[in-house]
């Protein structure tokens, strides 16, 4: 009781924004937050707790005994002229791991778990110097020497501590890390915006969190700030390496940019925030910039997966259609952005093309850099391997763990978006929660298997009844457009058709910007009932994208396929796809935790032990989900297989 009462009292202090800032916006509709949504299916609900019970753990060992990242901060409250150890910005994977955590313990009540966050809180907020500076590196370091270098990384870290220090604040009603983000905030305000001091964010992040920290105090201040951060780039303040200004997206004034360029990751983050204040402050020229930037990415730079930024060299994008497969980067962190952004994109619009993409990086990008038991990442998720890629325990630069673990922990804040007098349903996952529309107590309830079957009932139970429009999305994978843009496309056109009726009868409904719109006077017992097919379907590049020249993807549902050394006899990369090779699907339980795999029987090429003779048999093969592979141990892995067999890599080993 007392613990309830302390976090309404903080509420009513901190504030939120309010109605009439609300009505400015220019958002279709809002997003409802993890926090309301209770995840049940069979997919998600146990990847969530995989995170809770293993992956957090993992972070938190690494966090603080396998490296200095806690003793950092200890080491400035105890003030005894000790030496920074590791990176200059890990200060941002202790906020990322809180993050998570905080996610964790709104999915999951743990109370040793909320000991050690709170342990954790105690220690940042003991090194946060008396002017509401945090960060361990310059503390521990040369202090005169703070805020000279744009690409050093401060208020990037400080963006995480404001997004750890709202959601635990969120979670708890525990204010002590939200003050200390606070402080931080003001500081860098008064250092900066409040003395129009230059500067430009070397790795972008602290422009959606400052968002945040607006909606969550109601302070305009942190909003302001946020949009004078997105303002300073593009006028040649950040000079201080050669080639700097593509890599920081810092070439033109944001509202002025069309083409992605530079490291993905910060571009993701930038461009997230950009949507975000662009909302608040009814700004449409950040809007205008979004959409062209964004189609700059998904028309000609995105990978089948929804990953992006091919390139390692800048750990980005580097020129249109370059999508390597078995060099591909495609960090986790950038398909994690990718959800943000694609999220935002979609509450400015009300267009279902962006969650068609969120959907794309997440169940393939994104959820491929966390291994089925939780305990090994990828930093980068390249499309092909020859054998000698797998997963880590942990990283130097360690952003990809706790970014994918914060990500499946608030996994919940995708599903649902709501307007006054609207509700939409984005993803398909089995789920339930209650929201108000129209001053009316809305239950909503998902049943399905999603993404194994295409089948959707979806149960509304107003408290009395009401009048709104239901929105659903009908998936582009399902209306014969895998991605948005012309990049790729499907070998066929599908026959298979799309349904959706209201209590057993075929519903009544219009398609708006991708949705099927259902107005009606919705009462308890209606039950939505979508059947979205779900057959095997072979994806084209466009020959523009060089290396998938003569090559096909397979695609069931929303998941994109591969296939791997373990199902086929050791290797994959002998293997041809003919184009009149038809596959089945089957669910198989036992298999990596559950999976629907593909089979059909195709041409496999083979190498005589001698190296003298060329053979092709017909052999079974299988295709599992691009998500799941490398979980077997090292060995051949392809997306993209060959059509002909002159594009076959043949190899004796």
């Amino acid at each position: 009781m007392k613990k309830t009462l302390i976090f309404l009292i903080s509420f009513l202090i901190i504030g939120t924004v309010s109605k009439s800032e609300a009505q400015t916006s220019l958002q279709k509709m809002e997003s409802v937050n993890f926090s309301q949504v209770a995840i049940e299916d069979n997919f998600w609900k146990p990847r969530i707790l995989t995170v809770s019970t293993v992956t957090i753990p993992v972070c938190i060992n690494q966090t603080e005994v396998k490296t200095a990242r806690i003793r950092n901060f200890e080491k400035v409250a105890a003030k005894k002229g000790e030496k920074h150890e590791g990176i200059y910005y890990d200060d941002s994977d202790v906020y990322k791991a809180l993050e998570a955590i905080a996610y964790s313990l709104k999915n999951h009540p743990d109370a040793v778990l909320e000991k050690k966050a709170d342990e954790w809180v105690d220690k940042i907020s003991a090194a946060q110097l008396p002017d509401g500076y945090l960060n361990t590196y310059y503390t521990l370091g040369d202090i005169q020497k703070r805020w000279t270098n744009m690409d050093y990384h401060e208020d990037y870290c400080a963006g995480h501590l404001i997004e750890a220090a709202v959601a635990y604040f969120n979670t708890t009603g525990k204010r002590k890390l939200l003050d200390v983000a606070i402080r931080f905030a003001n500081h860098i305000d008064s250092t900066f915006r409040m003395q129009n001091r230059h500067w430009v964010s070397g790795h972008q992040e602290i422009e959606l969190a400052l968002v945040k920290l607006y909606k969550t105090t109601g302070d305009k201040r942190y909003l302001d700030l946020s949009d004078w951060y997105l303002q300073q780039r593009g006028h040649g303040y950040f000079n201080n390496k050669q080639g700097s200004q593509d890599y920081c997206q810092d070439r033109l004034p944001l509202k002025e940019q069309t083409k992605i360029t530079g490291h993905a990751v910060r571009a993701m983050y930038l461009y997230t925030g950009a949507a975000d204040v662009g909302a608040a402050k009814n700004d449409s020229g950040y809007m205008n910039a979004m959409k062209q930037v964004w189609e700059d990415v998904v028309y000609r730079n995105m990978y089948i997966t929804g990953g992006i930024g091919s390139s390692g060299r800048n750990e980005g994008f580097s020129v249109d259609y370059d999508l390597p497969n078995e060099q591909a980067y495609c960090e986790t962190c950038a398909s994690v952005g990718m959800v943000f952004w694609n999220q935002r994109m979609n509450l400015l619009t009300g267009e279902s093309k962006y969650i068609d993409v969120l959907e794309r990086s997440l169940y393939n990008g994104a959820l491929d850099g966390l291994s089925l038991k939780g305990d090994r990442f990828f930093y980068g998720n390249p499309l092909a391997s020859s054998g000698n890629y797998s997963r880590r325990e942990w990283f130097g630069t360690a952003c990809c763990p706790s970014n994918i673990a914060r990500l499946v922990q608030s996994v919940g804040n995708y599903i649902y978006a709501k307007s006054d007098n609207a509700l939409w349903i984005n993803l398909f996952v089995g789920s339930s929660g209650s929201f108000t529309i129209k001053n009316r107590n809305i239950s909503v309830k998902q049943i399905t298997d999603y993404p194994w079957e295409g089948k959707v009932q979806i149960s509304i139970t107003p408290d009395k009844q009401t009048e709104f429009d239901l929105f659903i999305r009908i998936p582009g994978w399902a209306d014969n457009q895998p991605v948005p843009g012309t990049t790729y496309h499907y070998s066929d056109t599908s026959i298979d058709k799309n349904s959706l009726s209201i209590n057993g009868i075929p519903a009544t409904f219009k398609m708006v910007n991708g949705y099927a719109v259902i107005n009606k006077k919705w009462k308890k017992g209606d039950v939505v009932l979508l059947n979205l097919p779900m057959p095997v379907r072979k994806i084209i590049a466009i020959d523009k994208v060089k290396d998938n020249l003569n090559r096909v993807a397979l695609q069931r549902g929303p998941l994109v396929y591969c296939f791997e050394h373990a199902d086929n006899e050791g290797k994959a990369m002998n293997i041809l796809i003919p184009d009149n090779l038809t596959f089945t699907s089957e669910f198989k339980p036992e298999l990596l935790n559950g999976i629907v795999v593909l089979q059909a029987d195709a041409p496999v090429a083979t190498i005589s032990d001698d190296n003298l003779d060329i053979s092709s048999v017909i052999r079974k093969i299988t295709a599992i989900p691009f998500f799941s592979w490398a979980n077997r141990g090292e060995g051949q892995m392809q997306v993209w297989m060959p059509r002909k067999i002159k594009d076959i890599r043949l190899s004796s080993q």
